[in-house]
């Protein structure tokens, strides 16, 4: 029970909401960008000139990927210890508590790191919102498709056209699909895949938001507390 009052529930919620939002994202991102580049080859671009930029890109975010992974990993565990640091069965194991600049110094640089990665997983958040709506438009476009069958006239006429969304370049050929095609290409399992994985990416980033967030509230209220700590007495060495 001694133990059980000094873990800083706070925190352990948000590493594993934290954990949970990375897995979400950096997985399922990483196979909704792969699946994607598949499918831009094969049913959107027939020059690979064309289609070169877009591969370079994917293979930076994939990279990007691997590094968010690795960072945040590392990010929790620290933000996690800090918990513990400023838990009060630290604090009677030890004895009387003393405050240290370099304690106070590590609380406000990790608030100040975390302020910034709320705002930087915000925007990501907002980002990953765009293949989301991407696919969205694409699945409406084939179901309109879908009932108007019968009038092939009609259905010529519905396409999506991945220049427009800066996929590919203008000069692509062909860089749409219409009609029956884009029917057929919605009903593919890999496009249904690519879909669920940017769905799932979605979701894992806004999880990620909601643990920074929560760290934000554990980090203040750990300053909070050594600032208060730290009228009793201070060590002038970490």
């Amino acid at each position: 029970m001694h133990c059980l009052r000094g873990v800083p529930y706070i925190s352990l919620i948000a590493t594993l909401l934290c954990f949970s939002g990375i897995a979400l994202f950096c997985g399922c991102g990483h196979q909704a960008l792969t699946e994607s580049e598949r499918l831009i080859e094969r049913y959107f671009n027939r020059d690979h000139q064309d289609y070169m930029t877009l591969a370079y890109l994917i293979e930076y975010f994939l990279y990007i990927i691997y590094g968010l992974a690795s960072f945040f990993f590392l990010y929790c565990i620290v933000l996690l210890a800090e918990g513990f640091y400023t838990s009060s069965a630290v604090r009677q194991s030890f004895g009387e508590f003393r405050s240290t600049v370099c304690g106070r110094f590590l609380s406000t640089s990790f608030i100040v790191v975390t302020y910034v990665l709320v705002v930087v997983w915000l925007l990501v958040f907002s980002l990953t919102a765009l293949p989301v709506f991407f696919f969205n438009n694409m699945t409406n476009t084939c179901n309109t498709i879908q009932i108007l069958y019968e009038t092939p006239s009609s259905i010529n006429q519905l396409c999506i056209d991945v220049r427009q969304y800066g996929l590919l370049p203008w000069n692509a050929v062909p860089g749409k699909v219409c009609g029956i095609t884009l029917f057929n290409v919605c009903k593919t399992q890999e496009f249904s895949m690519t879909y669920n994985y940017y769905i799932a990416a979605f979701g894992g980033a806004g999880m990620t938001v909601l643990a920074l967030l929560t760290y934000t509230v554990s980090t203040t209220y750990n300053f909070a507390v050594l600032r208060y700590l730290g009228r009793k007495g201070i060590s002038p060495r970490c």
